[in-house]
């Protein structure tokens, strides 16, 4: 039903993408690259017959390069208008399988540092790993805001319809965004059943609840102060109107259906400030939603897996995991 891109079609040459990356002026080259390492196995469109609504007139899907502190290969999907899931398979897969919804503000779609490697390492551990490359809210699209959910609801249901294929348990499907990617995970674990769109396939007939959803440092809040934001403006506006803001704050859609919730943040992140975990942590308490929160004294903003190695951070990805082998989606003691 869903057509694989090869692994070969998703090779990419650093060059190009550093030209693309000059040619659109958006962002500045890393100062050096390194190889990409372990491309993606196969590249799965969400909409093989076309995404819903026609593409926004001007609108044409780059990838940029961004500069970063590590010298490392950072890239980022501009505009996206082909949306899809790049896969990773486990050499030992162990029936589990994550969906990554990287952040970028939902000014762009971050490709490596939240996506790609962080792929890499949970697909290294046994889980089947699928990246979401999603649509932007703000830019047209029939579904307006609700673009990028519709994304993240057909991307669930794709990796689900796919359990035979890629030796996948559909009960042990975990969702983990980053930043704004969290708010995306968030909105899905909490909206999984919101209509977004008439059926267009027996895909449309399965279930877009996640089994569990990993937040980590996510936007949760679009009420000021404690919004981050670029992510408000992408998402509701400068002016929302009333009642807006409510709508797409995370800490006010909470119920009591929901799956299991694993918060991750540092303190002194000030670009999404604690306070998003913090506010999302109590009203899943109050709603008695499962939630495990762990706040890192330092950190910052948008770390990933990079510059982690021999801090407090560096246990966040072992946190997750057992977290998630009592909750029954990885191998282990379950709950």
């Amino acid at each position: 039903m869903f057509q694989d891109v090869t692994r070969r079609a998703a090779l990419v040459s650093i060059a190009s993408l550093a030209a693309a990356a000059c040619a659109s002026g958006s962002l500045s080259a890393p100062r050096a690259t390194a190889a990409v390492d372990r491309a993606p196995d196969a590249i799965i469109p969400l909409w093989p017959s076309g995404v819903p609504g026609d593409v926004p007139d001007g609108l044409k899907e780059t990838i940029v390069a961004r500069d970063n502190p590590f010298n490392l290969v950072d890239r980022a999907a501009l505009d996206v208008t082909d949306p899809s899931l790049s896969v990773f398979r486990a050499a030992k897969p162990d029936g589990s399988a994550i969906l990554i919804i990287p952040g970028g503000g939902y000014r762009w779609v971050v490709i490596d540092k939240e996506g790609f490697e962080c792929a890499r390492h949970f697909s290294d551990r046994g889980a089947t790993v699928y990246v979401l490359r999603y649509r932007l809210p703000h830019q047209g699209w029939a579904a307006g805001r609700d673009a990028p959910l519709q994304d993240a609801q057909r991307a669930m249901r794709i990796i689900r319809s796919r359990s035979g294929s890629d030796a996948i348990d559909p009960s042990r499907v975990m969702v983990m965004g980053f930043s704004a990617g969290g708010h995306l995970a968030g909105w899905l674990a909490m909206r999984f059943d919101q209509s977004t769109l008439t059926e267009q396939d027996t895909a449309n007939a399965v279930s877009a609840r996640p089994d569990a959803a990993a937040l980590i440092y996510p936007v949760v809040t679009m009420a000021r102060p404690f919004a981050h934001e670029g992510s408000r403006r992408n998402l509701v506006g400068e002016a929302p109107a009333a009642g807006i803001e409510t709508v797409y704050s995370l800490e006010s859609n909470v119920r009591p259906d929901m799956p299991p919730v694993f918060l991750m943040h540092a303190a002194d992140d000030a670009a999404v400030p604690v306070e998003n975990a913090l506010m999302l942590h109590a009203a899943l308490r109050s709603a008695g939603c499962a939630v495990a929160l762990h706040i890192f004294e330092t950190g910052g903003h948008g770390f990933g897996l990079r510059g982690i190695q021999n801090t407090p951070l560096a246990a966040w990805p072992s946190l997750l995991r057992e977290w998630g082998k009592a909750k029954g989606i990885f191998p282990g003691s379950g709950t």
